[in-house]
């Protein structure tokens, strides 16, 4: 009987062994045509991650119609589990996955506070919450630490226009696309 037992505590173990594939920690840094953001991912259980990130997400406008190129600069707060569908698969071709390099679906909640604006022009942003859900990839680029990360979702956000002195608040529709170059560390 105990003999019994110690088969199936080693074999429960190598099965959670198993299912532990992605990285129990990844911290890095990105970098788009849009902002700057630090983040880090934390393995939850199995292919899911808590990705916790802080940004300045940037915006442009202006041009030929405007007399002049206008550009502006905010911080962004992000949350958002992942789920890493193929990465099994991945390891299995013999792909990379270190890093977390791998398909993913992806709940983006972004909250931008409104706390600060850097522009050329005096503007200030309404505050939101936005709920997107996300699908994307991220590879790294042979076998360094740098990465290439691009993602596409469409959700909803709520717009706080009451903070700028507007009667009402509303919810609107809104879309995450990036396309990220980044270093984990």
């Amino acid at each position: 009987m105990k003999r019994i037992a110690l088969i199936l505590i080693m074999g429960c173990s190598g099965l959670k062994a198993q299912e532990t594939v992605l990285e129990k920690s990844v911290f890095g840094v990105q970098t788009g045509i849009l902002g700057t953001w630090i983040h880090h991912e934390l393995l939850l259980q199995g292919p899911l991650v808590l990705r916790t990130e802080v940004g300045l997400n940037m915006g442009f406008w202006g041009g030929l119609r405007y007399g002049q190129n206008n550009y502006l600069m905010t911080p962004v707060l992000t949350l958002e589990p992942r789920y890493y569908y193929n990465i099994r698969k991945r390891i299995q071709r013999g792909d990379q996955v270190q890093g977390n390099a791998a398909n993913f679906f992806a709940l983006n909640s972004r909250y931008h506070p409104g706390w600060f604006v850097v522009s050329n022009e005096n503007v200030s942003i309404i505050p939101d919450i936005s709920i997107i859900p996300t699908w994307g990839i991220r590879r790294n680029f042979g076998d360094s630490n740098f990465n290439f990360e691009t993602a596409i979702g469409f959700g909803f956000q709520y717009l706080n226009y009451k903070h700028l002195g507007f009667a009402n608040n509303e919810w609107d529709t809104t879309m995450n696309a990036h396309i990220r170059i980044g270093y984990r560390f």
